[in-house]
């Protein structure tokens, strides 16, 4: 039947894609199934009594006709009582029968079901926190996020109510059918003649209404998408006086959802008279013919209305298996969706946090060696070409040049989020395949230019870079970054919320949160990936002093755009094109009138003084 609402006034919803169910979509769907093999037990006791509790809701035509017959002296089933009281006394035990079992059969395949997606949802998640970068950059957090809300809220559906939904159904139309045969074999051939034509005609034109629905909804989101959108930039909107643009805009699609609807009320209205005359007028023949054979004396008339339920049963039950196996499609589909992320190879990260203790320590020796790197997303495009540095225990290396030369690609190498083509890169000169991977990341620590905190409090943001630590360690360390002062300015001090991704404070205040964090943790390697860029001059003073705290003792590779802040580095490499061209000190290589680093630093000190 078709379901599918052509109201514009209702919400619009991405419907989950379809899979074809064959062999080896099954056999995929038999993977995640296995999460159900703890729970068995109620799962196969949920299934016996379901279909215990189906087979009891088919008795209860039965009784109803036999109370109507009884009611005239007429008792045609021996296995019934010859009393219209003892009947109905049979009948409401029976319903408290099936009631009861309906109970434990609910419970249990909800407890089943809530339990499996529970640990598919903890192992999904387990194994997203555990995959590489690279997985990351090839796709959208909305598409993950969805993986994990709308596909699995789909099998849970599955579980809990499809699979169960279809297993009554097929026992009720198979059982239907019998005792239809067995009340009237004439009737039941009337109705299976008609009955599977009126059904197959209205699945065909409930999946084109239902085409219709989709393409009203996907208009409908379009309007959306123009909302959000416009109030995100409103301030570009009233900058270029284009709201007549967008207001024309979003009321031509709107135009587009009103004549898709209008269009597809036609049509449902086309299908309800169809559905009005000729399903209903199915009925009306065969209760027509039943009361013919009734008047003949060919049977009872309890007989007649038990068929007539019996026939209510088998049409409600044709009518539900489009929705239902639409349903497990979609279950099929996401269950292939969340099985991709299951497969994929994770990083050698443990989800126990006493397995990822350091076990091998680092002092801060650092070196690459003939480092080729391109991204896998971008294969055809080398990032890193032969490149090679040394970086001893304590020595701050900066890394300078034009956007696009390599820069951060090179923090990302020294954090293992990716790992070169060809060279190697060495810790305390070992290879960096010597170590275990936590043990590297756990003694690198990095300040980002776009500092991402997280939507707690500033307590929590800089725990994060030492689990467990105290608040005197957490107040020390934002002391030493100079966040201290303008914490306790606020009402709530440490527990101060500071928002989605850090939104209620202002840059150079997530720097500082970001430094002590760094302090915290209190890495061998320390990377600065251009942590004062974008700040003003009062906040990068304020982090640069915090800087020169974080760096004292450890190595530093300092990734800069301003290269007055890296005067005092012991080296510095100058990249370009993915290639290093110069590497010495400040002096030396400014030093040199043809090199790209004196040009640079001529070219940032005439638009400071412009």
């Amino acid at each position: 039947m078709a379901r599918g609402r052509l109201n514009s006034g209702s919400k619009a919803e991405a419907e989950l894609p379809k899979a074809k169910i064959n062999s080896q979509s099954l056999q995929k769907v038999a993977k995640l199934l296995t999460y159900i093999k703890p729970y068995r037990g109620k799962f196969i006791a949920g299934l016996l009594f379901l279909f215990i509790s189906s087979l009891v809701g088919l008795a209860f035509p039965a009784i109803l006709g036999a109370l109507i017959d009884a009611a005239q002296d007429k008792y045609k089933y021996s296995f019934l009582p010859h009393s219209i009281t003892l009947i109905g006394i049979t009948g409401m035990v029976l319903l408290f029968g099936q009631a009861f079992i309906s109970f434990f059969r609910i419970v249990w395949f909800v407890q089943v079901a809530e339990k499996s997606l529970a640990d598919i949802r903890r192992d999904t998640y387990f194994k997203l926190i555990t995959l590489p970068m690279n997985f990351f950059a090839n796709r959208r957090v909305g598409e993950l996020n969805s993986r994990i809300s709308a596909d699995l809220s789909q099998i849970q559906d599955t579980l809990t109510t499809t699979i169960a939904e279809m297993v009554r159904q097929l026992v009720i139309m198979i059982g239907s059918v019998v005792l239809l045969a067995i009340v009237s074999i004439k009737l039941t051939l009337a109705v299976l003649a008609i009955l599977p034509f009126l059904i197959a005609f209205a699945v065909v034109f409930g999946r084109f209404i239902r085409n219709l629905s989709r393409q009203a909804q996907d208009k409908l989101a379009e309007s959306n998408t123009i909302i959000e959108e416009t109030l995100q930039g409103i301030a570009n909107v009233k900058a270029f006086v284009n709201e007549s643009f967008e207001a024309n805009r979003y009321n031509k699609i709107l135009r587009d959802v009103v004549n898709i609807a209008v269009r597809g009320a036609k049509f449902r209205g086309v299908f309800a008279s169809f559905i009005v005359f000729c399903l209903f007028g199915t009925f009306v023949g065969v209760i027509w013919y039943g009361s013919v054979l009734v008047h003949n004396h060919e049977m009872y008339f309890g007989d007649l209305t038990t068929f007539i339920m019996y026939s209510i049963f088998v049409g409600a039950a044709m009518g539900s298996f489009p929705d239902l196996y639409a349903n497990l499609q979609k279950a099929v589909g996401a269950s292939e969706r969340v099985l991709e992320i299951l497969d994929e190879k994770g990083e050698d990260v443990s989800i126990n946090a006493i397995d990822n203790v350091v076990k091998q320590k680092i002092y801060g020796n650092l070196a690459f060696n003939n480092v080729v790197f391109a991204y896998p997303s971008r294969s055809e495009l080398t990032v890193l070409k032969d490149i090679s540095f040394t970086a001893d225990a304590g020595q701050r290396v900066a890394i300078v040049g034009p956007s696009g030369s390599g820069k951060s690609t090179m923090a990302a190498l020294i954090l293992q989020f990716y790992h070169p083509q060809s060279g190697s890169i060495y810790f305390d000169g070992l290879d960096a395949d010597e170590y275990a991977l936590t043990d590297i990341r756990n003694q690198v620590a990095i300040v980002p230019q776009d500092v991402l905190l997280f939507g707690g409090t500033i307590l929590e943001n800089i725990a994060y870079g030492k689990l467990g630590a105290s608040k005197e360690e957490i107040v020390a360390a934002a002391k030493k970054a100079n966040a201290d002062q303008f914490i306790t300015s606020f009402p709530e001090d440490y527990d101060t919320i500071v928002g989605e991704r850090g939104v209620k404070l202002s840059g150079g205040q997530r720097q500082r949160i970001a430094i002590a964090r760094a302090l915290l943790k209190n890495p061998a390697i320390l990377i600065l990936d251009e942590a004062t860029s974008s700040l003003d001059s009062e906040s990068e003073r304020l982090v640069q002093e915090a800087l020169e705290v974080l760096m004292k003792g450890r190595t530093s590779i300092i990734i800069a755009h301003r290269l007055s802040t890296i005067r005092e580095a012991d080296k510095i490499i100058v990249l370009e094109k993915g290639n290093i061209i110069e590497t010495g000190n400040h002096q030396e290589l400014i030093a040199n009138e043809q090199g790209l680093y004196r040009y640079l630093s001529q070219l940032q000190f005439e638009t400071a003084q412009s």
